[in-house]
C-alpha cells in the first residue's frame, strides 16, 4: 500500500478489541430461536453482533462524531469531526472441548476531517503553538481479536460465559463497555515510572440492536447501532510538547450491508490512499495488532527539541 505522509497513522484500537470482550463463549447455527442464556447461543449473537456466522463474509461498520480538546481554565474547543469505519470477517475455531468459537480480523480508518468542508485534512493549524503541523489519519491494520471459547480444558462452562451479557427490554437489547487503557508509552522513554509519559486512554462504548434480528437462526448477521467515547492525551501529530489537556472523542455509527454504503468520502479515501481497506483482512491472519503509538514510532521520526527563546 501506498500511503502519502499524512495518512500513515494506524492507531487506536478503536472497534473491534471492544466489541470483543462480548464474545465470551461459543458457536452453533442451529437453534431456532437462538437461546440467550445458553453459552452456545450467546457466542452465536456476539459472532452475529461483531460480523457473520458465514465464515470469510465480509461485514462493515460506519461511524461519524466530533473530536475536542479539553484544557483547563479555558473552554473546550471543537478541533475536528471524524468518521470511522471498519472491514472484518470471522472463521470458526473447533476448540473441542472448550467447544466452537471464531476468531476475528478486522480493518479500521479513522478520519480527522475539516468541521466546515468536511473533507480529510493534510495539515491542520495548532492554535496553541500557531504551528502548521501534518495531520496522519488512522489506518490500523491489523486490529485482530483472539479465540475465546466459553469452556475449559474439561469442557465446563466459564462463570462469565453462561449467557449473553447485554441488557434486555421489551423487543430491544444494549451493551455498555467502558475500556481503560494504561500501558507503556513507546514513544517515551524507559523511566517512564519515574518521570510519568505512560499511554493512558479510555475508550468507551455502547452498542445497541433489536432482538429480533439478534436471534433469528435464518439470519447471518443481526442489525447493530454503537455509540463510541474516546478520552486520550494529545495525538502525536498535534506537536503538543508536554501541554497539560487532551482530547476526546464523541460518536455514533452502525453496521452498514455494503460496501457501497459507506460514505463518498470514505470510498474515495480507500480508493485513494488505503485500497486493501475495501476488504478485511485473511481470516489466517497472524500479524501482531498495531497500536497508534507504535506505529507513529516507526513512520514518524521524531522531532527535535527547541527550547522557546527567553524574554
Amino acid at each position: 500500500m501506498q500511503n502519502s505522509k499524512h495518512t500513515k497513522v494506524r492507531p487506536l484500537r478503536i472497534l473491534s478489541l471492544a466489541v470483543g470482550l462480548t464474545s465470551l463463549m461459543s458457536f452453533q447455527l442451529n437453534a431456532a430461536p437462538i437461546d440467550l442464556n445458553t453459552p452456545d447461543g450467546a457466542t452465536t449473537v456476539s459472532r452475529k453482533i461483531q460480523c457473520s456466522t458465514v465464515d470469510d463474509k465480509p461485514v462493515f461498520f460506519s461511524w461519524d462524531g466530533k473530536l475536542f480538546s479539553r484544557r483547563m481554565g479555558e473552554p473546550d474547543q471543537h478541533l475536528f469531526d471524524v468518521e470511522g469505519y471498519s472491514v472484518r470477517a470471522c472463521a470458526t475455531v473447533d476448540g473441542g472441548k472448550k467447544g466452537k468459537s471464531f476468531k476475528l480480523v478486522t480493518r479500521e480508518i479513522l478520519l480527522y476531517k475539516d468541521k466546515k468542508t468536511g473533507k480529510p485534512l493534510k495539515t491542520w493549524l495548532n492554535p496553541w503553538t500557531n504551528e502548521e503541523v501534518d495531520v496522519f489519519q488512522v489506518l490500523n491494520d491489523p486490529v485482530n481479536q483472539p479465540v475465546r471459547f466459553n469452556r475449559d480444558e474439561n469442557g465446563k462452562v466459564l462463570p462469565y460465559a453462561a449467557k449473553f451479557m447485554a441488557k434486555q427490554q421489551d423487543d430491544r437489547w444494549w451493551l455498555t463497555l467502558p475500556v481503560p487503557l494504561f500501558y507503556h508509552n513507546p514513544l517515551a522513554g524507559d523511566y517512564q515510572k519515574q518521570v510519568g509519559g505512560v499511554y493512558h486512554a479510555t475508550e468507551l462504548f455502547n452498542f445497541l440492536g433489536d432482538i429480533d434480528s439478534l436471534v433469528d437462526e435464518k439470519t447471518d448477521t443481526a442489525d447493530v447501532q454503537v455509540g463510541w467515547v474516546r478520552i486520550s492525551d494529545w495525538l502525536p501529530f498535534m506537536m503538543m510538547s508536554g501541554r497539560e489537556g487532551g482530547i476526546y472523542i464523541h460518536a455514533a455509527g452502525r453496521k452498514i450491508a455494503k460496501f457501497d454504503d459507506v460514505s463518498d468520502t470514505m470510498k474515495t479515501f480507500i480508493a485513494a490512499e488505503a485500497p486493501k481497506y475495501s476488504v478485511p483482512p485473511p481470516t489466517n491472519d497472524t500479524r501482531p495488532n498495531d497500536t497508534s503509538w507504535t506505529t507513529y514510532k516507526k513512520d514518524v521520526p521524531g522531532a527535535p527539541f527547541v527550547s522557546p527563546k527567553s524574554h
